[in-house]
């Protein structure tokens, strides 16, 4: 009886285990393993910014916070705009009338990703839900008078997808931010009345297992109590188990602090990283936020985001792609084509990204490119590049008399031959079969 004793002491010591405010604790905090198993995600910036359509997420800042202001921002509301619109204005043309969180749902089911992470508060400071704390400057005061939050997720939790919530730590012209901005962010007003009290309402309202924290750079972690609101997650919120975070929480947080890293947008790592990281990108090389006037070339096309998402898994990432739906709440058809082809592609060679890991090497380029990833003793080669004679070499695993090479998606074993004793393998190819994506993946079992 006493190694059980023992075993459930542990337990227990471990589940009552408490982090604390301070960067050494919760930077110790392990990741909750459903966020590496993942892998896929997809982002969604929507709000007032959708309205105007124009430039960027960030066109409120580049028509009237940035000295001087953006010429091109100015030009599109004097040509569009009566004399004195102002951007507040906007709101109430957020209708969101086709807004069909069902559909959306299906679409990010389709693409194959495992979790969604919706913009609940950009810079602007607009809620897309009832926030108690942006009185009047939400979506339920006014726009869609809908809780967006709340709808899409029930959709998305209804297909077993994990669901999260980005939400901007500053907002551009909110007069308490400003004060304490003014006071060289010795006061703290604006995070005490509204920032951590509309935080506290978004979790426990509606449990987001992501929390994607941005606009912090302004301001070092302890203006915004950071390290506060992680320990009250971790600790004592409702979802203290399941939440992860990533590293936006002060000014010199990125890639130093938080739960997984993101460093920077799109960030692109050279070689395997030894935190958890996420790349975050947008299918809009442009912005993030919907464009009224993005062109097709503009747009990532499905093989540049199929060897985004193969690299950045072999390096040990989770890959989070972007969407901007449309003020009246349709995502653009050409977006929802670039999804569903990606979960099209997942289909046949998912088995080798989810809940893969980064093998003892990342890539390498003798006959074509490969990247690897790993499942134990079975390896996956994905070929990014198709070959221009039917073999491709790999001189990176060490086969036995029991390695077994095959195609996903066909379970024909291949011919292979080893380059040297034990190492390295020359595979014969089958015609591969087209797809769209341009990349197709080898399984390897029983090597090294």
């Amino acid at each position: 009886m006493r190694p059980v004793l023992l075993l459930v002491v542990a337990f227990t010591a471990h589940v009552s285990a408490r982090f604390t405010p301070d960067w050494t604790s919760l930077d110790a905090r392990p990741l909750p393993s459903w966020y590496d198993e993942a892998k896929l995600g997809i982002f969604i910036h929507w709000g007032v910014f959708s309205v105007p359509g124009f430039g960027s997420e960030w066109f409120w800042w580049h028509w009237q916070g940035q000295q001087p202001p953006d010429q091109k921002c100015v030009d599109y509301m004097s040509q569009n705009y009566p004399p004195g619109f102002s951007y507040p204005e906007f709101a109430p043309q957020l209708h969101a009338q086709f807004f069909n969180p069902e559909e959306w749902a299906d679409i990010f089911k389709a693409s194959g990703a495992k979790y969604v992470v919706l913009t609940a508060k950009h810079h602007e400071g607009f809620t897309n839900w009832g926030s108690p704390n942006s009185w009047n400057w939400n979506s339920v005061d006014t726009g869609p008078h809908r809780d967006l939050v709340g709808d899409l997720g029930e959709a998305v939790r209804n297909r077993s997808l994990h669901y999260g919530l980005y939400n901007s730590l500053y907002e551009w012209f909110h007069p308490l931010y400003l004060k304490d901005k003014k006071n060289g962010f010795k006061t703290q007003e604006f995070v005490m009345h509204k920032l951590l009290p509309e935080i506290y309402n978004m979790v426990v309202r509606y449990r987001p297992e992501v929390i994607w924290s941005d606009g912090d750079w302004e301001a070092p972690d302890t203006y915004w109590n950071s390290t506060e609101l992680l320990a009250w997650l971790y600790n004592d919120s409702p979802v203290k188990d399941t939440v992860v975070t990533n590293d936006r929480w002060g000014a010199g947080c990125a890639c130093k602090h938080g739960g997984y890293y993101n460093c920077e947008d799109k960030y692109t790592p050279g070689k395997l990283p030894k935190h958890k990281w996420e790349k975050c990108t947008s299918v809009d090389t442009l912005s993030w936020g919907y464009r009224r006037n993005m062109k097709m070339k503009e747009l990532m096309d499905l093989p540049t985001i199929i060897k985004d998402l193969v690299q950045t898994v072999a390096l040990g990432g989770n890959y989070l792609l972007n969407v901007g739906p449309t003020p009246d709440g349709m995502i653009p058809a050409v977006f929802e084509e670039r999804l569903r082809s990606v979960g099209a592609w997942l289909e046949i060679n998912g088995e080798a990204i989810y809940a893969s890991k980064p093998w003892r090497v990342q890539t390498e380029n003798t006959t074509a490119p490969i990247w690897y990833t790993s499942k134990g003793t079975t390896v996956y080669a994905f070929i990014t590049t198709k070959p221009l004679k039917p073999a491709v070499q790999l001189l990176e695993p060490r086969t036995s008399s029991s390695t077994k090479v095959t195609l996903l998606g066909d379970p024909k074993p291949l011919p292979w031959s080893p380059v040297h004793p034990n190492a390295g393998l020359t595979v014969l190819l089958p015609e591969l079969p087209y797809t769209p994506a341009q990349v197709w993946t080898l399984k390897l079992e029983d090597v090294q």
